[in-house]
């Protein structure tokens, strides 16, 4: 699992919100930087485990870069600033202060399943995409 050359990607699997939102970054990732991981796939445990992250506690979208962990609006904005088109603007919002924008992203996180659903299961990626996922 060696990817030190690309950021990943944890989100959870089974969320609809979290699955187009993967889906986008894939289509705007040209430069092949992502790759991606369920939360609840053995990589994404595999991972989990070794930041110490207790996985029934978060409702976050996670980065991994050079060995950092990144969450919630610091991972989204981080994100961002490594798709193409007009998506690396948004981290212009980093300046706002993490205690501000956390709450906003944890407002939608909270209520992701409820606004728009839940699958019964992990996505199966396309043998298009299939690479980028690990």
């Amino acid at each position: 699992m060696n990817n030190s050359n690309n950021g990943i990607i944890l989100f959870d699997g089974v969320c609809n919100f979290c699955n187009n939102s993967i889906n986008l970054v894939i289509r705007k990732d040209k430069r092949d930087y992502f790759r991606f991981a369920p939360l609840q796939s053995e990589a994404g445990k595999i991972l989990t485990a070794k930041f110490n992250i207790d996985t029934t506690k978060t409702d976050s979208v996670l980065l991994i870069e050079n060995d950092a962990l990144y969450s919630k609006s610091t991972a989204a904005l981080r994100i961002a600033r490594k798709m193409d088109g007009l998506f690396p603007l948004c981290y212009a919002l980093i300046i706002i202060p993490k205690f501000l924008r956390d709450p906003i992203y944890d407002y939608i996180a909270k209520r992701r399943y409820r606004w728009f659903g839940k699958k019964e299961s992990c996505m199966i990626p396309t043998p298009e995409i299939r690479k980028k996922f690990i």
